[in-house]
């Protein structure tokens, strides 16, 4: 209707309601309802001295009318934002800082919980110039996760940064993560895996680590304490000498790193579900993995598989 109305309005060079409502057929309350809509998308105007008539304006005139003062705001949020940023960010060094001067025998700081996480993972990632290194234990990440953290990853090596990731083997079999991966070797990073890797961690420039908190499911550990920061980053690269580029062959030496996983997990009493999410597989691949374990060890059920396993089977051959 509203088409109509303004289509009316610019064929003839301006509008009244009661033209509206004889050529094109509407009733009053039609009419002035399409007129109120296209008054409030600036599409109509008044018409100057002319009592009721209204004048169409060009759509292109209308959206610099309507959207140019709301660019303007975004614009200023957004760089009043950047200066916040900016402003807290360098206080970051002086908080550190102090805080180690006021409490000299406290090598970390603990971050509470998801958001505090965040921001000041952010600020490290902001002033980080040479290198990044990451150990993510388990199998695949979440698809979400990685969708997130690439945009993140992908600036970051086109400043120049080195980055380097550690994967379980397991993580192979993660569609997402190796979408993940082959995008971050694209861009520059390098990723390999290992069969085990005991907890999770990222460290700044050889200068920072965060480590999970095991008090807090959402809050972290960060260190910057020389000694502690040294042994995890001789702890990286000693595992990273070791480990596999992520899509080098590796045979049947992942499937047995895979089983025995899955059989400790077995042995633990999950079910298959929770197996599939902690080893990062599908539920049906992991099901393979299982009936493979049970003919292996002759078990007739996933239970007794686990008791069998726990009793007969030796995890590392």
């Amino acid at each position: 209707m509203c088409s109509m109305v303004y289509g009316l309005a610019v064929e003839e060079g301006y509008l009244e309601a009661g033209t509206a409502q004889e050529k094109l057929g509407l009733t009053s309350e039609q009419a002035e309802r399409a007129i109120e809509t296209l008054r409030r998308l600036h599409l109509l105007r008044p018409m100057d001295g002319t009592g009721g008539k209204l004048v169409p304006v060009s759509p292109e005139v209308a959206t610099a009318q309507l959207v140019t003062p709301v660019e303007i705001e975004i614009r200023d949020r957004r760089q009043a934002m950047e200066q916040t940023r900016a402003d807290l960010s360098a206080l970051m060094p002086l908080y550190f800082e102090r805080r180690k001067l006021r409490r000299t025998e406290e090598a970390v700081d603990v971050l509470e919980d998801t958001t505090e996480v965040l921001s000041v993972l952010s600020a490290v990632s902001a002033r980080c110039c040479k290198e990044v290194m990451t150990i993510q234990p388990g199998g695949g990440r979440p698809p979400k996760v990685l969708e997130e953290a690439f945009p993140r990853d992908e600036a970051m090596l086109q400043r120049g940064i080195k980055i380097r990731t550690l994967y379980q083997h397991t993580a192979r079999f993660s569609g997402a993560t190796r979408d993940y991966v082959r995008a971050m070797e694209k861009a520059g990073g390098e990723v390999r895996t290992v069969k085990d890797l005991f907890g999770r961690m990222l460290v700044f420039d050889r200068e920072v680590v965060f480590i999970p908190s095991q008090d807090s499911a959402e809050g972290a550990i960060l260190t910057r304490e020389p000694s502690i920061v040294g042994f995890l980053c001789a702890f990286f690269d000693q595992t990273w000498r070791s480990a596999v580029p992520f899509f080098e062959s590796l045979g049947e030496d992942i499937s047995d790193d895979v089983k025995q996983s899955i059989l400790q997990l077995l042995i633990d009493g999950h079910k298959d579900e929770v197996v599939a999410r902690r080893m990062g597989l599908s539920v049906r691949t992991c099901r393979r993995h299982i009936a493979e374990i049970m003919q292996e060890i002759g078990a007739e059920s996933r239970f007794q598989a686990g008791y069998l396993a726990a009793g007969r089977y030796r995890l590392e051959r």
